[in-house]
């Protein structure tokens, strides 16, 4: 056996004993001999094209002719497998109220028995949950009864063990074993569709199409219109991009190599290649996670891999205990869904509007949600209110990054936010409902301790508390 192989074997032993599937175990053996091999996972400049024009939603909309019937061909996953700890949560994100009390999941839930109740049509629905997030999850869709067995409504993620930087062995942390693994990206979807079964299963009841998307996307509604599109396109795979601003300029971009579209993230940009990269004017497009795929293309291109999806490797350089700079040095090895765009030779792409893309990674986005720039609608989509673009806000971390932080913050209420563009607040500031923001509005209080702003109308102003 050659040093490779038996370093491998150690993995593959250690995955073996908790469990992991043959397709993940194939998946990460892919990233395993990049990473030996040398591959960095680094997509220079000068190796790309940037893409030009693409179709667009509102090009084909009232256009496409939305097909209902199309809805029985169709699985909608929503990969629910974070849990918010940036922001201080300790379960599924997805659990956390958004607007009204409702949580993520419930307005997934409501919006997937909105389109069967609708077009009178059994759509499959599925959440892609982490070992993290999976006893919590399906503990609250049990609320939900009319959509099914809450236990068929899982698909689980698989786990990776973290690679020790210096030995390249699997790493070892006795004081906290789970420390030992991480997350694989959501590239991971495909092997645990083809190892759940669920892929062929889908196959064999006829089904064609897959959406996916992410759980705290809420702008990720299963649009008919795009379904359409998808379906009498024939492209295998469809990503939804939208246009590139400057405040998502550290973010992934799609780009062309060889003719093929592909993904490009920022961990995968070598440094001398920044500015580029961040150059929106040139990389117009960013990956909004909302993709749609062929089944059956999808199957046949396992198959052709020796069973796994041959994703490009995303390689970071953590430590063991992300709270410890001082512990072993490690690599997580990554790969990402959206990824698979270069692995189908006709694969395509959809412009979309901002709308379709309303994630929620901080406390200043969820702040706009729950604020009335965003509103309910009939089918439970959440809509922006008034202006195209969401109001910019920037939340002192000190006071303001934990969701515990913010919710004390707006005990008194969420103050309006629908014509405001900027809202910066700098140290501890209480708001309530009674506070109306127009244009760009900065409110500030120096002293430590938290200070109320008063009632009323804030419009282009500076205020210090």
């Amino acid at each position: 056996m050659d040093k490779q192989s038996e370093l491998f074997a150690e993995f593959d032993a250690k995955m073996r004993s908790a469990g992991v599937k043959d397709a993940a175990r194939r998946a990460f053996r892919h990233s395993f001999e990049r990473l030996q091999a040398g591959d960095t996972g680094l997509i220079p400049e000068q190796a790309i094209q940037t893409v030009g024009d693409l179709p667009s939603l509102d090009q084909i909309g009232g256009q496409a002719h939305g097909e209902p019937g199309l809805l029985s061909q169709v699985v909608m996953i929503k990969l629910n497998g974070g849990l918010g700890t940036s922001m201080g949560l300790e379960r599924a994100k997805s659990l956390l109220p958004v607007k009204n009390g409702l949580t993520f999941l419930d307005f997934i839930a409501r919006q997937v028995l909105h389109l069967r109740q609708q077009h009178k049509v059994p759509l499959r629905f599925v959440l892609m949950n982490s070992y993290s997030t999976s006893a919590d999850t399906l503990e609250a869709m049990r609320k939900y009864p009319e959509l099914g067995d809450a236990a068929e409504l899982e698909l689980r993620q698989s786990q990776a063990p973290k690679v020790d930087a210096r030995t390249r062995r699997p790493v070892s942390w006795p004081t906290n074993p789970q420390l030992e693994w991480c997350p694989p990206g959501h590239g991971d979807i495909y092997p645990s569709m083809l190892e759940s079964g669920l892929l062929e299963r889908w196959l064999a009841q006829q089904c064609k199409y897959l959406f996916v998307s992410n759980s705290d996307n809420l702008g990720a509604s299963l649009d008919l219109d795009v379904l359409t599109y998808f379906a009498k396109s024939g492209s295998p795979f469809m990503m939804e991009v939208a246009a590139r601003t400057p405040s998502d300029s550290k973010g992934g971009h799609l780009a062309r190599r060889d003719g093929r579209l592909l993904l490009r993230e920022s961990a995968q940009c070598p440094p001398e290649d920044l500015a580029q990269f961040q150059d929106t004017q040139k990389h117009r497009y960013f990956n909004t996670n909302n993709l749609w795929i062929q089944l059956e293309p999808l199957l046949q291109l396992i198959q052709q891999n020796g069973g796994f999806v041959p994703l490009p490797l995303i390689k970071n350089e953590k430590t063991v205990d992300p709270r410890d700079r001082a512990s072993t040095a490690v690599f997580q090895l990554e790969t990402a869904m959206g990824a698979a765009i270069q692995c189908f030779k006709d694969s395509s792409a959809l412009l979309v509007p901002r709308s379709r893309f309303a994630p929620v990674k901080t406390t200043a986005d969820l702040l706009a949600l729950r604020s009335d720039a965003y509103q309910v609608t009939e089918d439970w989509r959440i809509v922006l209110s008034g202006p195209a673009k969401p109001p910019t806000i920037n939340l002192d971390p000190d006071h303001f990054r934990l969701v515990d932080q913010l919710d004390r913050a707006v005990e008194a209420g969420v103050p309006s936010l629908k014509d405001c563009q900027e809202l910066t607040l700098r140290g501890p500031v209480l708001l309530s409902s009674k506070n109306t923001f127009h244009g760009k509005v900065t409110i500030s209080n120096s002293s430590i301790g938290a200070r109320r702003l008063p009632a009323g109308d804030y419009r282009d102003c500076t205020m210090q508390l």
